[in-house]
């Protein structure tokens, strides 16, 4: 008996950071990018083997504060399977770690649905996004809950913390080349470090966060009614805040830079910043020169996503 499961990865469209303190922001999922989970039947305990990161064990000697035993152990207990043994799960994945993709939540979204094939049940989005989010906190500390929902929900969403995800829909195709400095950033750090900055100068970052907020609201508006350059400009705007803010690096700002050379209508890192990737929205007949450029100025990986209108 074997079953396998996917997840994508993502990328925050706009309100990175500002979303963990309540206000607005939209993510996309990443389909071209996916995380694999293989449950099959196997003697003994259960055993869990994730080769990308030089991880095996089983299940039972892993410290209960693990991430993937935690997973694992929520996900049983949810389908009334405590006591489940005897299969072998194996992780594999090709998101990148520590580069805003959502590599955690889209592992941790794959496992999920895998066992619900094993074991022949089915789980609704909302129910694999409030399990993944229990451990997205090991991974993030304070996450915001964007990345679980719209990897869970696979498909775009306006999202706003503590309130049911909205689906989100562009008044026309919004086409997005994603390209990856190559520099891992871990988010727990640039959100501790954030956290850390709030709390010394709240009136000036609870003014940063309302602006970031303006901003993702203004976007999702602008995208709604098909208003390509007016999301671009509000791109621009928002990787702007987020350099105030102090989550940019020198490769984070000079690829947004060259897109935008390139024809790029707007850019912006996407995620926890300090590293990872960067966004450029594109029109059909600017993207291989967008792409050409980002590519010679040393963009690791390069993804196109489109979400459709």
């Amino acid at each position: 008996m074997k079953t396998i499961a996917t997840a994508s990865g993502k990328v925050i469209l706009f309100g990175e950071h500002a979303v963990v303190y309540g206000r607005p922001a939209i993510a996309i999922p990443v389909t071209g990018i996916k995380a694999v989970a293989v449950v099959e039947e196997s003697a003994g305990e259960i055993f869990i083997r994730a080769p990308d990161i030089g991880k095996e064990f089983y299940f039972k000697e892993a410290p209960p504060e693990d991430p993937l035993r935690l997973l694992v152990e929520l996900t049983l207990r949810h389908l009334g399977w405590e006591n489940a043994r005897g299969f072998t799960i194996t992780i594999r994945s090709e998101i990148p770690i520590a580069r805003g993709f959502g590599s955690g939540a889209a592992v941790s979204t794959a496992i999920v649905r895998a066992l619900c094939a094993y074991f022949g049940q089915e789980m609704a989005p909302e129910e694999i996004s409030a399990i993944v989010y229990e451990v997205e906190k090991i991974y993030h500390g304070t996450p915001s809950g964007i990345d679980n929902t719209v990897i869970a929900y696979e498909m775009p969403v306006f999202f706003i913390k503590g309130q049911k995800p909205l689906p989100f829909k562009a008044g026309c195709p919004l086409t997005i080349i994603i390209g990856d400095t190559g520099v891992a950033s871990p988010t727990r750090d640039v959100v501790l470090w954030v956290r850390g900055q709030w709390e010394r100068n709240k009136a000036r970052y609870e003014r940063l966060f309302d602006q970031i907020g303006e901003v993702a609201l203004a976007g999702k508006e602008a995208a709604e009614r098909g208003d390509l350059r007016k999301v671009g400009e509000l791109m621009d705007e928002n990787h702007n805040l987020l350099r105030e803010l102090g989550v940019s690096s020198p490769e984070l700002d000079r690829l947004v830079e060259i897109a935008r050379k390139a024809g790029a209508l707007g850019a912006k890192l996407s995620g926890a910043g300090w590293g990872g990737n960067m966004i450029a929205l594109v029109e059909e007949e600017a993207i291989p020169r967008v792409y050409q450029a980002l590519k010679e100025a040393g963009a690791v990986m390069l993804f196109t996503s489109r979400i459709s209108g």
